[in-house]
């Protein structure tokens, strides 16, 4: 733990902290003994957050609200972290539409857009040069398996996702030798909000894992990039699939994920 906070301490910003597994990374970072910055829409959950874990670890914990969907939130958000020692910037804050590509809403893919990919991209754009200029430090990105390759039913989404696949494995291999860790963590399926906002029924999903679980294996993995799936049966799942004929692993998919008529 003290390696730990030494390499990516003494504070860690949290966007999307709110819930799922940016509440996890919270939860996790917070028992690491690192101070926290905690962003988000919800502020009043970050509230209740920012209670509970200066509570039970001790920690300084600080609460910024931010609307990701903004345009100009990442500049703001970078200005106010201004006077803050943040040695791990988690890039947490996302979210998904599943179905058939031309019934989804086109505002909502737009919004999906900036939060899930302008976003990101000015948020590391806003962080790294202080991250390079202490020389250390972290930057985790959050991508999702569906990033990996395109995903029928889901089209919009892992194309947003996987530019943060792009991103993040372009950065790792920009900053190696500055000691900033960079790691893009694609999670498979993961207790959060997500899900039964999508249209799925959680009760009825396997292999689901702990939001702070999730966490865990992502920082435990940080120096490990350019990227890291935490799930093992996602992790096996998509190694068989991108190993497969193209075709033939989106023909797969795309049977799988057919919505019910």
């Amino acid at each position: 733990m003290e390696d730990f906070k030494d390499r990516y301490g003494p504070t860690a910003l949290v966007t999307g902290a709110s819930s799922g597994i940016g509440t996890g990374f919270a939860e996790e970072l917070a028992a690491r003994g690192m101070d926290l910055v905690l962003a988000a829409r919800r502020v009043d959950r970050l509230e209740d957050l920012k209670v509970r874990l200066e509570a039970e670890h001790g920690v300084s914990v600080q609460v910024m609200e931010c609307d990701l969907a903004d345009l100009d939130a990442p500049a703001r958000l970078a200005e106010a972290c201004a006077k803050h020692d943040i040695g791990l910037v988690v890039s947490n804050a996302g979210f998904g539409a599943k179905g058939w590509f031309e019934q989804i809403d086109a505002a909502v893919m737009a919004e999906m857009l900036t939060v899930n990919c302008h976003a990101q991209m000015q948020i590391a754009h806003g962080f790294l040069p202080r991250l390079k200029s202490r020389g250390r430090g972290g930057l985790l990105m959050v991508s999702s398996v569906e990033g990996l390759m395109g995903g029928p039913f889901s089209a919009a989404y892992a194309a947003t996702k996987a530019l943060v696949v792009a991103l993040g494995e372009g950065l790792w291999g920009e900053l190696q030798g500055t000691g900033v860790d960079v790691l893009t963590l694609t999670p498979g399926a993961t207790e959060s909000e997500a899900a039964a906002k999508q249209g799925f029924d959680p009760a009825k999903m396997t292999n689901v894992q702990p939001a702070r679980e999730c966490a865990a294996l992502a920082l435990d993995n940080l120096i490990n990039g350019p990227t890291f799936c935490p799930n093992p049966h996602y992790r096996a799942l998509f190694e068989r699939m991108t190993a497969m004929p193209r075709q033939q692993a989106l023909l797969a998919m795309a049977q799988g994920m057919r919505p019910k008529d």
